[in-house]
């Protein structure tokens, strides 16, 4: 059978799957260049250097959320979907979600969950400044989330890693965490995600009331 052509895509999909098996450190020219069986500057004629690579694989993950809208649909629910499809990146791509979130891209992958979300904003009656204020609000809650769900945050960290144990705790310095300590060491995602949603959808549809009562 032939061998596949080498392409930008063939290189992206590499770096990948070398970052979900070894973690983004494992990411170097050479050794994507070792995976798929070739020279190391052959990849030079595709991916200018190691930093385009790893915006590849960024834009690569983002580009496979799947973003449905329903125009029709109250902007809370709309808001709910679209926070709720970019979390998917955690399941599907647990060690590629810290390049998500860590790099700024200007591409269409990067800037369409912006558009989707401003937009949305913008359709409920959010002047401009408020649109991007809560966009930079919910923005730092799901990056938050998502950085705690893959493990690389160590305060409250997945029940995999408890954060303390009972035993391990002075309950007269610190008497609320040795009672909590339990559901401190423990951690649904989806639930505090989900929580985490609501609080804010109800924290900015009380800033949208405010605002319209003083009109």
């Amino acid at each position: 059978m032939p061998t596949e052509p080498l392409s930008r895509a063939r290189i992206v999909a590499a770096a990948i799957d070398l970052i979900e098996r070894e973690g983004a450190d494992a990411v170097s020219m050479r050794r994507i260049a070792a995976e798929l069986g070739v020279g190391a500057m052959s990849l030079y004629n595709h991916v200018p250097n190691k930093d385009a690579l790893l915006s590849g694989v960024a834009e690569a993950v983002l580009s496979e959320i799947e973003f449905t809208d329903d125009p029709d649909a109250d902007w809370t629910d709309r808001v709910r979907a679209q926070a709720r499809a970019f979390r998917q990146i955690a399941h599907g791509y647990p060690r590629c979600t810290m390049l998500v979130v860590s790099r700024q891209l200007r591409s269409n992958a990067g800037l369409l969950p912006v558009e989707r979300a401003l937009a949305t904003l913008r359709s409920a009656g959010f002047d401009g400044v408020d649109a991007v204020r809560v966009l930079r609000m919910f923005i730092a809650f799901i990056v938050g989330s998502l950085l705690r769900e893959v493990g690389v945050t160590p305060a409250f960290a997945p029940a995999r890693h408890p954060m303390v144990s009972p035993e391990d705790v002075d309950p007269a310095l610190f008497p609320e965490v040795s009672a909590l300590a339990p559901l401190l060491g423990s951690c649904d995602h989806e639930v505090d995600f989900e929580f985490g949603v609501e609080l804010l959808i109800q924290a900015i549809a009380a800033l949208q009331q405010r605002k319209e009562g003083t009109r």
